[in-house]
C-alpha cells in the first residue's frame, strides 16, 4: 500500500495538466488533478478554441463581400455579436465536458477547487482538506498582465473580451503582439473602430521582420489605427459608460472598450511554491531541467508556468513526456527546435526556423529567396493585398533553416512545410519537388 494518498497530483486541468494526467494513469499511477476554474484551461476556456471561432465569424465579413464579384446576388448582411457569442461560449461547454470524460474514462479524479501546496509531498484544498503525493506536477499556465495606471479596472483582458454584452463600436487594443494583433483583426471585421496603441515600436517582436511588416501595411491599409511609443497615463470612464484615455504625449482616445493584451506572466501566486522550497526566475517563472523536474525533487512543472515556449501544443508534449519519465519507464524530453508558431491575425502569418536577422546573427552567410504574389482568389475579388513568402538558407550547406509567410491559409500550409525544415532538408528538395497548380502552397516549391 503507497504511503501517499496519490501517485500524482496534479494542479491545473488545462492542455499540460490533462494530458499528463491521463497518460500517468495510462502507466497505471493513481491521479488526481485539482482546477479552480474550469477543465480545459486557457487553450480551450478563454484563448486558442474560441478565439479561431471568433476568427472564423468574423472572415465571413470579407467573404461576403467578395462572393459578389464570383456571381453570388449577396444582399447586405447585419451582424448580431451575441449569436456568434452564444454559439462559440456553447462549443466552449461541450469542449470541457470532453475533457472532463476523458480524465473520467482513465480513472482520473478531478478536484473542482483550488489547490496549494504545503510541502514537497502534501497539498491543501481550498475547502481544508489537506492531500499527500509522491509526486506533484504544477500546470497552472500564464495569466493576463494588467497595466499598471489609473483607471486600469476598466478595461479587460483576453479573459474577459469573449462574454462582451455587444460589440464595441470603438475598441482600443493595448499592445502589439499576437493577442493584440488577432483580436484587432476580428473587431475590425465584425465592424468596430479599431487602434492598437502600442509602447515600443515595433508589432510581433521575435518574427520575421518583412513578414511583420507586411502585416501593419495591411492592416493600416484595412482601416487599423496604430499608435506607436504611447505611454498611457490614465483611464476615465464617463457617465455614458465609453471611457477616454489619457497618454503621456499626444491627443486622448475616446472608446467603448479598452482591451490589455500586453503579455502573461506564470500563474503562480499564491501556491506556497516557498514551502516545498521552489525556486523562480527573475520573470517569476518555475525553474525547471529537461525533465520538467523543479529545484524540489517531488515536483514538476510544465506548460506556461515555466520558462518555455508558451505554446498549447509545447504544454502537451511536455505533460506526456513527463509522463512517461515519471511513471513509464521511458525518460523523455521536449526538443524546442524547429517549433512552428502562427498569428492568427487578418491575413494570418505564421513561421518555423530562425528569422533572417537570427539566421544572420547565427550562421553568417545566408540566402534569402521571396515571392511576394497576389492570391487567386485577391484578384478575382478585386483586392490588392498580396500574400508574402519567405525562405531563410544556410548558404554553406544549402538547408532550409527558416520559413516564414503571411497570406491566406499561411498556418495550414505551413504546419506541413514545417516538417520539411524539421527533417533539414535542402532548398534542392524544395526545387525537385514538382508544383501544385494552381494553389498558394505550390510558391513554396518555385521561390527564387
Amino acid at each position: 500500500m503507497s504511503d501517499y494518498d496519490f501517485d500524482l497530483f496534479v494542479i491545473g486541468a488545462g492542455s499540460g495538466g490533462v494530458r499528463a494526467s491521463r497518460v500517468a494513469a495510462g502507466h497505471g499511477a493513481k491521479v488526481a488533478v485539482a482546477e479552480e476554474f474550469r477543465v480545459g484551461g486557457t487553450c480551450v476556456i478563454r484563448g486558442c478554441v474560441p478565439k479561431k471561432l471568433l476568427i472564423y465569424g468574423a472572415h465571413f465579413a470579407e467573404d461576403l463581400k467578395d462572393a459578389r464579384r464570383f456571381g453570388w446576388n449577396v444582399p447586405d448582411c447585419g451582424f448580431e455579436w451575441q449569436v456568434l457569442r452564444d454559439n462559440v461560449l456553447a462549443e466552449v461547454d461541450r469542449l470541457e465536458g470532453l475533457y472532463g470524460n476523458t480524465l473520467d474514462n482513465n480513472k482520473v479524479e478531478v478536484i473542482r477547487e483550488r489547490a496549494t501546496i504545503t510541502g514537497p509531498h502534501g497539498v491543501k484544498l481550498a475547502s481544508g482538506r489537506d492531500i499527500t503525493a509522491k509526486y506533484i506536477l504544477i500546470a497552472t499556465g500564464a495569466w493576463p498582465i494588467t497595466p499598471e495606471v489609473e483607471g486600469a479596472e476598466h478595461g479587460l483582458t483576453s479573459n474577459e473580451i469573449f462574454h462582451l454584452d455587444e460589440c464595441p463600436q470603438r475598441i482600443m487594443i493595448v499592445g502589439g503582439g499576437y493577442i493584440a494583433n488577432e483580436f484587432a483583426g476580428i473587431f475590425h471585421q465584425l465592424g468596430s473602430r479599431v487602434t492598437i496603441v502600442n509602447r515600443s515600436s515595433t508589432l510581433l517582436r521575435g518574427y520575421d521582420e518583412s513578414i511583420r511588416d507586411r502585416l501593419l501595411q495591411i492592416s493600416t491599409m484595412k482601416g487599423i489605427n496604430f499608435r506607436f511609443n504611447a505611454q498611457m497615463e490614465a483611464i476615465e470612464k464617463r457617465e455614458d459608460g465609453s471611457l477616454h484615455v489619457r497618454f503621456q504625449d499626444g491627443d486622448p482616445i475616446d472608446c467603448d472598450v479598452v482591451m490589455f493584451a500586453t503579455g502573461r506572466k506564470p500563474h503562480v501566486d499564491g501556491l506556497g511554491l516557498e514551502s516545498a522550497g521552489v525556486e523562480l526566475t527573475d520573470k517569476g517563472a518555475i525553474k525547471v531541467d529537461d525533465y520538467s523536474r523543479t529545484s524540489c525533487d517531488s515536483i514538476y512543472a510544465v506548460g506556461d508556468v515555466t520558462d518555455r515556449l508558451q505554446l498549447t501544443p509545447v504544454a502537451i508534449r511536455e505533460g506526456h513526456a513527463f509522463a512517461d519519465t515519471v511513471f513509464g519507464n521511458d525518460p523523455r524530453t521536449v526538443d524546442y527546435n524547429c517549433v512552428p508558431s502562427a498569428v492568427f491575425s487578418h491575413p494570418p502569418l505564421a513561421g518555423v526556423g530562425m528569422t533572417e536577422a537570427e539566421a544572420k546573427n547565427k550562421l553568417g552567410t545566408v540566402k534569402v529567396y521571396m515571392s511576394d504574389f497576389r492570391p487567386m482568389k485577391n484578384v478575382l475579388a478585386g483586392r490588392e493585398e498580396r500574400a508574402l513568402y519567405k525562405m531563410i538558407v544556410d548558404a554553406t550547406t544549402n538547408r532550409v533553416v527558416g520559413l516564414h509567410m503571411i497570406g491566406p491559409d499561411a498556418p495550414e500550409i505551413l504546419q506541413a512545410a514545417a516538417v520539411a525544415v524539421k527533417a533539414g532538408l535542402t532548398k534542392q528538395a524544395f526545387d525537385d519537388t514538382v508544383a501544385l497548380h494552381p494553389s498558394m502552397a505550390e510558391e513554396l516549391v518555385l521561390l527564387k
